[in-house]
């Protein structure tokens, strides 16, 4: 869970390793090693339905593909819904469910919502524009 969550190598730098304590009397973690930190802990409990709520957004982009990719490998029998605001991360899903104000406005596969108008292709649009 720790490789796929990309936070193994981190962890065996600690001096007691997965014996660390973390937090006020320990190891002091940044925020993407918190956020890796919990996607480890929540993939170890084998459930069959996971929620990623904006988990990777303190990672760098290269984290982020990398424990995507680790997820959907590894989880194939597995539902994984993620919640996001980086379209990056939402680009592979097998479905897309795009909400505004509060209601579904866009349901569809990455290509299928870059060829219609609305939210996800405007956000698409700034955000490749920024890379």
């Amino acid at each position: 869970a720790a490789q796929i969550a990309d936070i193994h190598q981190n962890i065996l730098s600690f001096k007691d390793g997965y014996e660390t304590k973390v937090g006020e009397k320990g190891v002091t973690l940044s925020g993407g090693q918190k956020q890796r930190l919990a996607i480890a802990r929540t993939i170890v409990n084998k459930a069959p339905i996971l929620v990623f709520d904006d988990s990777l957004s303190a990672v760098d982009t290269e984290t982020d593909i990398h424990i995507r990719s680790a997820l959907k490998s590894r989880q194939a029998d597995t539902t994984t819904l993620i919640i996001t605001h980086r379209v990056a991360t939402a680009k592979d899903a097998d479905r897309i469910v795009v909400l505004e104000d509060g209601k579904i406005s866009q349901i569809g596969t990455h290509q299928q919502l870059l060829n219609e108008p609305g939210l996800y292709r405007r956000v698409h649009d700034i955000q490749t524009r920024m890379v």
